[in-house]
Formats: C-alpha cells, sequence, structure tokens
C-alpha cells in the first residue's frame, strides 16, 4: 500500500495537472504489475463493495484506541470524514518502517473475500491492517472500506499517465479500459498486449462528448455552413456494436445493456460484420420521440412483456459511424463518416430500429438560437453544433462538438426537509427537500444537493438549526418560511411521490429571499407543465 499511499497523497497535494500526470507515471513505473492493475481499476471507478458496516469500524477503533464511542462520534461530525477520523487514532506513526509490507492488491481481495465473512473474521481482518500498517496507509485503506474512494483525478489524467508509460496512443488506451472488466482476471498484458483487443470483440469504443455551449454560437463558431446541426435527444447515448455475428449493446456509462434491448438482437442480418454504430437509444412511435419517463417504465425491468416492449418502442437515433467494415474510420472527417453511415442505413428493413439523425436546416446563428429557445415544441432538449471536419475523439473536448441545451424548466417550491450532506460537508446541513402547495397543504415534490454557494449553504444551515421543528434521525423539519427555485431538465408522472410527479436532475437555481411562501408554486402548476410536456 505504501506506492499507492505515496501516488494518493501526491494527486490530493496539487491541482495541476501536470503534476497528477507525473504522480501516476511515477506510480506505473514503481508498482508491481498485480498492483498496477488494481491501481487502474480504482482510478477509473471500479471500487470493491463496502464488505463492513461503518458501525462496526466505529466501535473496532473505539476498542483498539481506548476510547469511548461517543468521542469518536463526536470527532466524525466535526472531521465530516469517518476514514480520516479513524486514521488519525490507528496505526503507526507515517515515519515507523513497516516490516511485512502490505501490498494494494492483497488488501483488496482480501476485502472482497470479507463481503461474506463472519463478523469476527472482517473485525480481525480490519484490525490487523489497522494495527500493522501506518496512519498514511490506513487513511486510505479506510476509504476503501467505506465505499468512499475518490481521488482528484478523471479518467482521462489515467489514461493519459498510462499512454506515457506504455509509449501508446491515448485513444488506444482508452479503449483497451472501456467496460466492466474485472481485475482480478486481467493483468497488464491482457490489457494493453498487442494482440489482447482480438478477444474482446465485444468492447465499444470510447464515447466523443460534446462540450457544454455558455454563450451564443456567433460569438466564435465562425460560419455557419461548416456546422451540422441536430436535435439533441433525451435519452440513452449508447453504441451498438455487430461483430463475428453478434450484437452488442453499451450506454455511455459503459454498461453492457444488450439484454435490455431485444429489439436489437436481429441487426446482425441487416448490418455487416465489423459495424459500430454511435447514437441516442429513445422510445419513438410513428414518426416521432416519446418522453424519456416511458422509456424508465422498462429500464428497470428484469423481465420485459410484450406489453412493455409495446408500451416502449425503442429505436436507436443513429449519430455517427465508428466502424465500417471492420475498419476503425474515427480518424476520418466527420462528413466522410455520416456519409457511410447513410449508405449504410439505406436499407428497408433498419428503417423502423435504426434513424438516421436528421440534419436541422438553418441558414443564420439567429435562427439557431431561437430554435433553442424552443427546442421542446421541436420535441428535444436543445441542439448538437458538430464541425464538419472533425474526427472522432474521446472524451469531453473543447472546440469541435457543442451542445447547446434550451433552459431548464423552473418551479418555485417551499424548504420543508434539510439533511446533513457528507464528507467534507457532513457537519451541514446541505440536502433538501422542497414542497408545492396542494390547496392549504404543503406537499413535498424534489430534493435538490446543488446550487447554493458555500456562504449561502452556510446562511441556510444556521436558519435551518434555529428554525427546526423535529427531528427524525439525520433529517430536520424547518419552518416552512424560505421559498427556492428549483429547476429542471424533465418532468415525469409518478405514483410513489405525493406531487404525482418526478423531476430529472432537479436543482436550486437560487435562492428567493425576495417571494413570501404564499406565492410559492402549487401541485396544479407542476401537473401543467406535465400535461404541457405529452402535447
Amino acid at each position: 500500500m505504501k506506492y499507492f499511499t505515496q501516488l494518493f497523497q501526491a494527486i490530493d497535494a496539487s491541482t495541476k495537472t501536470n503534476d497528477k500526470v507525473a504522480a501516476l507515471v511515477e506510480y506505473f513505473q514503481k508498482a508491481s504489475d498485480k498492483d498496477k492493475v488494481w491501481a487502474i481499476a480504482l482510478l477509473t471507478g471500479n471500487k470493491p463493495k463496502r464488505p463492513v458496516k461503518t458501525t462496526d469500524l466505529r466501535l473496532w477503533a473505539a476498542e483498539i484506541a481506548g476510547l469511548p464511542l461517543w468521542l469518536i462520534e463526536e470527532s466524525y461530525y466535526v472531521v465530516g470524514d469517518l476514514a480520516e477520523t479513524l486514521s488519525h487514532i490507528i496505526g503507526k506513526n507515517d515515519s515507523a518502517i513497516i516490516v511485512n509490507e502490505i501490498h494494494l492488491h492483497d488488501a483488496i481481495v482480501q476485502l472482497k473475500n470479507l463481503l461474506n465473512a463472519s463478523i469476527e473474521e472482517k473485525k480481525k481482518v480490519i484490525i490487523g491492517f489497522w494495527q500493522q500498517s501506518t496512519k498514511a496507509e490506513n487513511f486510505v485503506f479506510n476509504k476503501l472500506i467505506t465505499g468512499n474512494f475518490r481521488m482528484g483525478l478523471s479518467k482521462q489524467l489515467v489514461i493519459k499517465a498510462l499512454s506515457i508509460y506504455l509509449e501508446k496512443d491515448e485513444k488506444e488506451i482508452a479503449h483497451r479500459l472501456m467496460g466492466k472488466w474485472d481485475p482480478e482476471k486481467e493483468t497488464m498484458e491482457t490489457l494493453f498486449s498487442e494482440n489482447s483487443l482480438i478477444s474482446k470483440d465485444y468492447l465499444p469504443y470510447p464515447f466523443f462528448l460534446a462540450y457544454p455551449l455558455e454563450e451564443e454560437p456567433a460569438a466564435f463558431l465562425g460560419d455557419i455552413n461548416e456546422w451540422f446541426l441536430e436535435k439533441k435527444y433525451d435519452g440513452i447515448r449508447g453504441q451498438i456494436i455487430v461483430r463475428n455475428a453478434q450484437v452488442f449493446v453499451w450506454s455511455r456509462g459503459e454498461e453492457l445493456l444488450t439484454d435490455k434491448f431485444p429489439e436489437f438482437h436481429a441487426l446482425n442480418k441487416y448490418l455487416p460484420d465489423g459495424t459500430v454504430i454511435d447514437g441516442e437509444i429513445i422510445p419513438w412511435r410513428e414518426g416521432s420521440p416519446l418522453p424519456f419517463g416511458i422509456m424508465q417504465t422498462r429500464i428497470g425491468r428484469k423481465n420485459l412483456s410484450a406489453k412493455s416492449l409495446e408500451d416502449a418502442p425503442l429505436v436507436m437515433v443513429c449519430y455517427d459511424l465508428l466502424e465500417y467494415n471492420g475498419i476503425d474510420i474515427r480518424h476520418l472527417p466527420l462528413i466522410e463518416r455520416r456519409n457511410k453511415l447513410i449508405h449504410l442505413l439505406n436499407e428497408e428493413s433498419l428503417q423502423e430500429l435504426l434513424i438516421l439523425s436528421p440534419l436541422v436546416d438553418l441558414k443564420t446563428w439567429d435562427e439557431v438560437v431561437h430554435f433553442r429557445a424552443n427546442a421542446r415544441d421541436e420535441f428535444c432538449e436543445g441542439l448538437m453544433i458538430k464541425r464538419k471536419t472533425s474526427v472522432y475523439e474521446t472524451g469531453r473536448r473543447r472546440g469541435n462538438w457543442w451542445k447547446w441545451k434550451t433552459d431548464p424548466m423552473t418551479i418555485d417550491g417551499v424548504l420543508i426537509y434539510a439533511q446533513s450532506g457528507s464528507g467534507r460537508r457532513a457537519n451541514l446541513l446541505t440536502d433538501y427537500t422542497f414542497a408545492v402547495w396542494d390547496g392549504e397543504i404543503l406537499v413535498p415534490f424534489a430534493k435538490a444537493y446543488s446550487g447554493l454557494t458555500d456562504k449561502e449553504i452556510l446562511k441556510l444551515d444556521k436558519w435551518a438549526r434555529k428554525n427546526t421543528i423535529e427531528k427524525f434521525g439525520p433529517v430536520r423539519s424547518v419552518k416552512p418560511e424560505m421559498v427556492f427555485e428549483i429547476a429542471f431538465e424533465g418532468i415525469n408522472k409518478s405514483t410513489r411521490h405525493k406531487s404525482g410527479v418526478a423531476l430529472r436532475f432537479p436543482r436550486i437555481a437560487r435562492w428567493r429571499e425576495d417571494k413570501p411562501v404564499a406565492e410559492a408554486n402549487t401541485k396544479e402548476d407542476l401537473l401543467a407543465i406535465l400535461k404541457s410536456m405529452s402535447l
């Protein structure tokens, strides 16, 4: 764990990209191959499941440190991070010489084996690690135990460092790390050798993500004729792969979802081997998209009935062609890739499953501004703006692909509950529940965790503590006196919520200190928005 802990500290100590990449490269040069594989997995989001309850960790730490449990609880409240709290009271000094060094891969395999172990075995392993490790190593180990492991770097930086260390192209590294691969079954050889991709024909390509447009395009995008304009649909971004007569469907989140979309299983009959299409999977009927909520009715189902397939028919709106006749064509200009895609989709049997993303015919940037403002009337979220000559890159890149979403919908709600946050905000009330009027009663309709400044959070925390009505564990009901404007991207009917609706991506747009509670919105207002979205 020594080298991985040093890496963790180096990443935490700097905000500079070059420093972080250098620290990663140094780690890959020093660590064993087994540790490298596990480190890559951890750093790209493949975390082990939490094997023990945090309550047990507190009890065991109190026992071996000889401290009362209440003192640890109070310390945790002040520190705001359980892993850090426990590391302060257990473990050897960081300058101590560790005789029996524990490797990263051994530590994680031990944690995985504890998932089905007895409470006594869990206690023995955890305390054993604590007592023979330094405080710094225990901090990182505790992060892994509690399931709260995060480091201040992106997957793209890990890919960049690996490309330097292995002397390979970043796109190739990103491709090899796609999917939910198992660190226990992979090695550096199986991940990165020249022939490793041959046996992994199911893997998608890394997705190219559009950059959010924050200002009007006329200011810096130049001639509109250099760009393709497409509608931005609300669905699941994915790739459909046909290789070796098999069909694979991947989401942007690197989840293999082939079984969730049986509509596409027969595509190997109509698409040639060596085809990879990038697009948006959305509900669609009679030539028009349906609300995203219709798709949600079947996403979580384990077994798809004929009725669920009929009620939520899906298609892929095809944006791009990444592989053609088994050849990676991401390096070609978008206009060439699109022409090949048009040719590929010119098959009658595909028309009801794969729909070419139509170009929006707008002549000026002023027309683009108008379209974006009224995007919901066109059954979309806004516009995608793509340079015709762009290659297909990896990750979110600025310059060639832009997304310009329409302004979010908003509703004014009353704060009725507040709850403590997590991590560094564990001692602040940062998680909020909001309500609208239903007659003379306030009914909850959304929870939001973001949108306030640090200064506003401190101010609201102080107010909520002074105006608490009741406490329900970590949740406080507060006097219904504060109004907030809540922004959201979509709205669906819901039988699980008292308001009758569920919002997509709710967040606080602003604190309406100028508005009296009586003027907050109503349940009828929410239902009217829902009705307008379904027309």
